[in-house]
């Protein structure tokens, strides 16, 4: 009798440990599992913010880049090719590579004009190559003016080739642009690049310029067309209002020199 008391003693302390058993590991599984998801949430949550930082900063040095060109008129963009412009696009520290073979790649933003101002800026990227026998490397800034309406479609399609759908050519710089007008009646996209502090206009032929839809989702929560962006129709996102306070200052400056003329 004692020896069945004992032995019953024995399975249920044993069922009891278990028991106990299974439910601390369950507890463990579950706080694991909490954690995991924890940590997943707060490091996209990162990721996201980090995204988000990436693009404001690319806004500002745009707007930078902006301010440090036009304010040398005598070596920058002439006021008056300023004051034509359809549209702006800026891309700070464009990797130019060249063994060989040249190859360009960069990210930046575009903004047009329209009836109530300057539209919300427009992510992009550029991706191209340079042929010529080269070597080196090195980071340039870019800027592009989009000069005429048909040049102005050529960007809203959200990607183009310079050279081949739009006509593209080295902007004048400084007091080039009073010596002729070729660039106004050829050109519909005009760029210019900067590097080591040395400005002057460059040949793009053979560039990609398309939206940048990952950085679009990033600015505005969301992919927006490339067209509703940039013909004013969406509000410009909080951290766009160096860049474009930037641009509306030039643009200002040099419509008001070109009606002094």
């Amino acid at each position: 009798m004692k020896f069945r008391r004992i032995s019953l003693v024995a399975i249920l302390l044993a069922s009891s440990l278990t028991l106990l058993g299974w439910a601390q590991e369950t507890s463990t599984k579950k706080e694991e599992t909490n954690t995991k998801d924890k940590t997943a949430k707060f490091e996209t949550k990162t990721d996201a913010t980090k995204s988000e930082t990436d693009v404001v900063k690319r806004l500002d040095n745009s707007a930078h880049v902006l301010n440090e060109i036009m304010e040398t008129p005598d070596k920058g963009i002439p006021t008056n090719v300023f004051a034509d412009a359809k549209c702006v696009a800026v891309v700070p520290s464009m990797i130019h590579i060249a063994v060989g073979f040249g190859g360009r790649h960069g990210k930046g933003v575009a903004t047009c004009r329209t009836a109530s101002g300057w539209s919300a800026p427009a992510p992009i990227s550029i991706t191209g190559g340079s042929w010529g026998l080269q070597l080196g490397g090195q980071a340039i800034d870019l800027v592009m003016l989009v000069m005429n309406p048909k040049g102005m479609d050529h960007l809203l399609s959200s990607k183009f080739k310079i050279g081949a759908e739009a006509s593209g050519a080295a902007g004048p710089v400084g007091r080039q642009a009073a010596a002729g007008t070729d660039w106004k009646m050829k050109a519909e996209v005009l760029t210019y690049s900067r590097a080591r502090g040395l400005f002057a206009g460059i040949n793009l032929n053979g560039a990609s310029i398309k939206q940048d839809k990952d950085e679009t989702a990033v600015l505005y929560g969301k992919i927006v067309p490339f067209q509703t962006i940039l013909s004013g129709k969406v509000q410009p996102p909080s951290g766009s209002k160096t860049f474009l306070a930037a641009v509306q200052k030039y643009s200002n400056v040099a419509a008001e020199k070109k009606e002094g003329e």
